[in-house]
């Protein structure tokens, strides 16, 4: 029986590549920072800020990457609406060389640069390479996962330093708390920013949380922000930010298609292969969700 099991393991896994390529075409602009930032024109033609990504694909060297990230600010140079770069720091190999380049690249342009949530385990070393590039003249900023356990903990860090934050739910448990609860843990490093953050990016899809989430910040004076993932429904969670009045952001990737989801999610959460049909519908007839006339929020 486990043997079956297995084969079935490694046959899903492999077919699992072809699919996630073709069906990740829905949650990226294209494989040039071109296609990003003509995707994110109407975007700012909406009154809203994105933003831009570089998506590695697997082999891809730390130089590689480093390179798409300047060729990303160099384009900004042209760009007139609200942006900020992410990068992740695994795919630049925690390079403080590499990264320094991309911002000092960032500080002539006043552009931030703001480094992604990874898996646990990298969470020290994310961090340490960006206290290293802190005052290096660009902004830099930090994503906090609700699903780890260290969040909180590092919440009162990036206050203390003034750093702008996103916080997520995160895609992968922390093996040092396997049971906690993203919603909950994504709440809890709310809190630890309200009133003592320099600005926090509510980056959720889920309506309620939004509602949850930004109703905290506002009531403290936070300055805040909704970011969503492009190629996810907008609308409810756009409804939420327009009640409170706070602008919101579209994270726009370039680069190679991938999804923000796994097949080795499908055990604890079978949605996983409803996801993937629509996905995949939605990459071959290339529509994606329409913005339901946003405009700027109020002050």
């Amino acid at each position: 029986m486990s043997d079956t099991f297995q084969g079935l393991k490694q046959a899903a896994l492999a077919a699992w590549g072809p699919l996630e390529r073709r069906a990740g075409r829905a949650y990226f602009a294209g494989p040039k920072v071109a296609d990003a930032l003509s995707v994110s024109q109407g975007f700012w033609d909406a009154g809203m800020g994105v933003v831009i990504c570089f998506w590695n694909g697997e082999g891809a060297s730390p130089r590689t990457v480093a390179n798409r990230c300047l060729t990303a600010l160099e384009a900004f140079a042209e760009a007139e609406g609200d942006h900020y770069l992410a990068i992740k720091a695994p795919s630049l190999g925690f390079s403080r060389e590499l990264v320094g380049e991309i911002v000092a690249s960032a500080a002539r342009g006043s552009v931030r640069v703001h480094f992604d949530a990874q898996r646990p385990e990298a969470v020290e070393r994310t961090r340490k390479l960006a206290e290293s590039v802190m005052g290096s003249g660009a902004t830099i900023g930090f994503t906090l996962p609700g699903r780890f356990a260290r969040s909180a903990r590092d919440a009162a860090w990036a206050a203390r330093r003034g750093l702008p934050v996103r916080v997520v739910k995160g895609q992968v448990p922390d093996p040092a708390a396997p049971g906690l609860d993203p919603r909950a843990g994504f709440l809890a490093v709310v809190d630890a920013l309200a009133g003592k953050a320099r600005h926090v990016g509510v980056a959720s899809h889920d309506a309620t949380l939004v509602r949850e989430a930004l109703e905290r910040l506002v009531s403290n004076g936070t300055p805040c922000e909704l970011e969503l993932l492009l190629g996810l429904p907008f609308g409810p969670a756009l409804r939420e930010a327009r009640t409170f009045g706070v602008p919101a952001r579209i994270y726009v990737p370039f680069g190679e298609a991938r999804l923000p989801y796994h097949i080795t999610e499908a055990r604890r959460n079978p949605r996983v292969f409803a996801w993937l049909a629509r996905d995949l519908w939605r990459a071959e007839t290339g529509k994606r969700e329409k913005m339901p006339g946003w405009t700027s929020a109020p002050a």
